[in-house]
Parts: C-alpha cells; sequence; structure tokens
C-alpha cells in the first residue's frame, strides 16, 4: 500500500519543495489537502503554535534533522522558532504531515524513514 499524507505545504518555485514533490512522485506517496505557501502564510507566532500542536516534529536543515517528540523533550520557543523560521520570516516549507507528526525541510534518507518508504 502506497504512503499517504495528510498535508502538504509548499512554496511555487522553491527547490527543496521540487526535490520533496519529485520524491513524493517517485514513490507514489498520496497527498491529502495541498496548501501554497504563498497564500496562507503562519507568523513566528502561528508557526510555534501550528509545530506544537503534533506530537513529533522532524525538522531538516541541510543534511541535519533535529527530532523533537514533545511529550519528551522540553524546546523553548525561541530555539524552535530558529529551526521552523525561513529567511522570509514565516514558516518555512516544505512540511509534510502524516497524523500526529510532521516533517519540515527535506531530506532524502529521513524522508523515506518518515514515510515509510525505506
Amino acid at each position: 500500500m502506497p504512503a499517504k499524507i495528510d498535508w502538504y505545504y509548499h512554496r511555487k518555485n522553491c527547490q527543496t519543495c521540487t526535490k520533496s514533490q519529485d520524491f513524493m512522485a517517485s514513490n507514489s506517496v498520496a497527498i491529502g489537502e495541498t496548501i501554497d505557501a504563498r497564500k496562507t502564510r503562519f507568523e513566528p507566532k502561528e508557526a510555534i503554535a501550528f509545530v506544537r500542536q503534533a506530537d513529533e516534529a522532524w525538522i531538516a536543515r541541510g543534511k541535519t534533522v533535529h527530532k523533537i517528540v514533545f511529550k519528551k523533550q522540553d524546546i523553548a520557543d525561541a530555539d524552535l522558532l530558529k529551526l521552523i523560521i525561513g529567511p522570509s520570516g514565516f514558516l518555512r516549507a516544505p512540511i509534510i504531515r502524516r497524523g500526529k507528526k510532521i516533517f519540515i525541510g527535506f531530506e532524502p534518507e529521513q524522508y523515506a524513514l518518515f514515510l515509510g518508504v525505506a
């Protein structure tokens, strides 16, 4: 059975978003809802609230992926903001959500693990 995500947040013409989309297409990942990050922006306060709704967040910054399990780890809002806010001052893209877990950014090996296509 192919992998499925509930929610996909992306920005048109974003290189990382394109890599994410290509990965999902080549692995037959079904996408529930798609949100255009240029039309729906998350200010820092909204971004923190959104990310904290998840039980677990995987946040890719380059080759490093930070895995945060909110019930087990305490992370200050300022530290979380450094990981999730992009140069625009808004929530980074791409983001995928599966159930109560989210993945921000893109790193192919960790994406495969997150999606269960490894």
